[in-house]
């Protein structure tokens, strides 16, 4: 049976009983047969920028909230600044192959009590995009959040 609102729209299943809110997220790899996304660390940031200088228009910075960056001392600094955000959380997408990093995107707006947890920030380099190592580096943080309990999976 179809549960509608009092305005008669469809809604879904109330939460089962003893429903509880899943962990936030750990800085920890997760494991993907192309890519693995690992916590982003000060280390990644030259060999990152590097990766997103070959995009040598610009055009992977024209929606992002940051960049692009000058220099890798820049790019380092913003990494540094990004890390220690606690409302967010960091993953460098590395290359399985040559432990590369090729891109970077976040979990944020991470609301455990509601079940709902953002992806965004994503920058991928032109060595990522378009690439089945970028819908993996996806699949694998959405696949470790519904696995953690998250009800809602917002992608920005």
């Amino acid at each position: 049976m179809t549960r509608s609102s009092p305005f008669g729209d469809p809604i879904g299943d109330p939460l089962p009983e003893g429903w509880t809110a899943p962990p936030r997220p750990i800085r920890a790899a997760m494991q993907g047969r192309l890519v693995r996304p690992e916590p982003l660390l000060p280390a990644h940031a030259a060999a990152l920028h590097a990766a997103n200088a070959e995009d040598r228009e610009g055009r992977m910075w024209t929606y992002m909230g940051y960049g692009p960056f000058a220099s890798a001392e820049a790019y380092g600094t913003w990494v540094d600044e990004a890390t220690r955000d606690g409302d967010q959380m960091f993953f460098a997408i590395l290359d399985q192959d040559d432990d590369r990093p090729l891109g970077v995107a976040s979990y944020l707006r991470i609301a455990p009590a509601a079940g709902s947890i953002e992806v965004g920030n994503i920058a991928f380099s032109p060595l990522l995009q378009r690439r089945p190592g970028a819908t993996e580096a996806m699949y694998l943080m959405m696949k470790w959040a519904f696995e953690a309990g998250y009800r809602r999976y917002e992608w920005k």
